[in-house]
């Protein structure tokens, strides 16, 4: 295979842009070019994939290279606005509903609007899909999929307990992780999330227990034009929140983000896991656990039973630097439709953004049953949209963590979390 691929889960920033070099190389005398592209969410599984699509891409366009740059998940963001604010390093470059706020106020994002303004792929594409590509009426990135949380369930251990079935609730899930704890024999409930990105377990479960008064087109947001974290019932969810983690997780998952959330229930050693429908993939790949001995459920819902659904996505774009905007546009359209994209939405299971998906079975059976319960149900379910478009959200991300190791460490009451987030979000968007 003519590229270059660097997947480092050692190799930092500087050695990163050593190895990349400089964005958007000129062609050479042959009229070969290479493109750097940069991964946000890796992970081994999923960057074989992009190398099987970057390949296919290759063989359609013999003058054009592409080296896959994969630094690890939890360094990723960080490191990838690194490369845009230098300008070095990177032509086409995944950006995510969390960062494109950030990253499109900086001026490091190309907007393609008028490469794809006459795309045939638009017409391929799920209403959802066109509509996610419009950043404040830019198109920054094409969405590759999206993702909605649900519950990784261990239903062996479950049935073992005498549970008859996954839980339903928050409360539900606190009794049954609490009754699966055992870190005497190394066998834990939950697959807490403390560390990068702990805020979004938290979020979730406030928006669970604030269902009924919240703001669909801000889910940060009451009907009142309070923030969700001035509500009583908020206080009641960041009080279930600490006691899962005392009584139901492994101590260490203090410090967890995505990768060690997932390996803890691969592995065997957690028995539930609220992540997004790309780790169906990676649980299915586990020499620890069988197919027989786990299952997706709807995600769980607060007391009045329902739960937010917050839209996430993420996709492809290209760095304003780079001096091949025109070969990093044709390789995000390629990476956007067709087999392309089918095959990135079913290795990774993520919800697919082609139409054709509606026809196909493999979205409607197995673990992939949940999603379209929650699809089925929106009553239950309920759409929303975070602010994650704001261009302080990154900041906000690293607040939010911060505070939240405060609670763990008991620096930090779960009172004071939520007045410091109600200060934050009141001021932030006052006026």
């Amino acid at each position: 295979m003519k590229s270059r691929f660097i997947t480092s889960a050692a190799v930092g920033l500087a050695a990163v842009l050593a190895l990349a070099g400089c964005s958007g190389e000129q062609p050479a005398s042959n009229g070969q070019v290479t493109l750097k592209m940069v991964e946000s969410l890796t992970n081994p599984t999923r960057t074989e994939t992009i190398k099987k699509m970057i390949s296919g891409f290759e063989k359609e366009n013999p003058n054009i290279n592409v080296d896959l740059i994969s630094p690890p998940t939890e360094q990723a963001d960080q490191k990838i606005q690194q490369m845009l604010q230098s300008g070095k390093g990177v032509d086409v470059v995944e950006t995510r509903d969390t960062t494109v706020g950030s990253f499109g106020a900086n001026k490091w994002l190309y907007d393609m609007t008028a490469d794809l303004k006459d795309w045939d792929g638009w017409k391929d594409l799920t209403d959802n899909a066109v509509h996610y590509s419009k950043q404040d009426g830019k198109t920054y990135y094409i969405p590759y999929g999206f993702y909605g949380l649900s519950l990784f369930h261990r239903t062996d251990l479950a049935k073992d307990a005498g549970f008859s079935g996954p839980p339903a609730s928050w409360p539900d899930l606190l009794t049954q992780a609490t009754a699966l704890n055992q870190p005497d024999d190394g066998k834990f409930g939950y697959a807490f999330r403390g560390g990068p990105n702990a805020n979004s377990t938290a979020i979730t479960i406030i928006g669970a227990y604030v269902a009924d008064e919240v703001d669909k087109e801000n889910a940060f947001r009451l009907s009142s034009g309070k923030t969700i974290f001035s509500s009583p019932k908020a206080q009641e969810a960041m009080d279930l929140y600490l006691e899962l983690f005392k009584k139901g997780s492994p101590p260490s998952s203090a410090a967890w983000g995505y990768p060690e959330m997932v390996q803890g229930f691969s592995n065997g050693s957690t028995s539930f896991l609220l992540q997004d429908p790309e780790v169906i993939a990676t649980v299915r790949e586990s020499k620890a656990i069988t197919t027989g001995q786990w299952n997706v459920a709807p995600m769980p819902v607060g007391p009045g039973g329902k739960a937010l659904q917050p839209v996430g996505t993420a996709g492809w774009g290209v760095a304003a630097t780079s001096n091949l905007k025109p070969e990093a546009v044709k390789l995000v359209k390629y990476l956007t439709e067709g087999d392309a994209a089918t095959t990135f939405t079913k290795e990774n299971s993520l919800v697919p953004i082609l139409k054709s998906a509606a026809q196909d079975s493999f979205y409607s059976t197995g673990p992939w049953a949940a999603y379209l319960t929650m699809t089925q149900n929106p009553q239950t379910y309920i759409p929303v949209v975070q602010p994650r478009g704001v261009s302080w959200w990154a900041e906000w991300i690293k607040k939010a963590d911060s505070d939240i190791q405060g609670v763990l460490s008991g620096k930090l009451s779960t009172a004071e979390l939520l007045a410091s987030w109600d200060t934050y979000w009141t001021e932030k968007t006052a006026g």
